[in-house]
């Protein structure tokens, strides 16, 4: 069974138009996997719906304390794309013993043209096959917790050179 741990961001649909207003959508991750007719158990838990930019080490304690509790030993957790490889790094940190694989998107998940869809299976299907570890996957490429940085100016999570 995949356990799959929500936090909010775009890929949720949901857009931060200012320091503390969100424009709620009806999207959900259960909503893209119904889409694609999956046929693998799985379970979804909403911890917090937050833009990445303000989620604090609080948040990642709580994601930790999540990742912990539960049985299942494949963890994906949707996640804004500001803040996903600090996020990584402190899940990494912790040697968790499971599989663990970060996904977000750069356009909302309820427009038509969002890349949430993709970057959502690519994740699962790539969480199927890691070993344990903490791990990034976005844009159909694998990211290792400790190797990882978005470029700011591209738009797109790269390797440490």
């Amino acid at each position: 069974m995949i356990h799959i741990i929500t936090t909010g961001g775009t890929i949720e649909g949901l857009d931060y138009i200012d320091d503390g207003g969100t424009t709620s959508s009806n999207v959900g991750i259960k909503d893209f996997l119904d889409k694609a007719n999956v046929n693998f158990q799985y379970n979804i838990e909403s911890v917090f719906k937050k833009d990445s930019r303000a989620i604090t080490d609080d948040d990642r304690e709580l994601l930790a304390s999540k990742i912990k509790e539960t049985n299942a030993t494949k963890i994906l957790i949707t996640h804004g794309t500001f803040t996903m490889e600090d996020t990584a790094k402190y899940i990494g940190k912790l040697n968790l013993n499971k599989t663990i694989v970060l996904v977000g998107s750069f356009i909302l998940g309820s427009s038509a043209n969002t890349d949430a869809p993709f970057n959502l299976g690519y994740a699962i299907s790539s969480l199927q096959l890691l070993k344990p570890d903490v791990y990034i996957a976005m844009n159909g490429q694998i990211f290792l917790w400790n190797n990882v940085f978005k470029n700011l100016e591209t738009n797109k999570f790269e390797r440490n050179e």
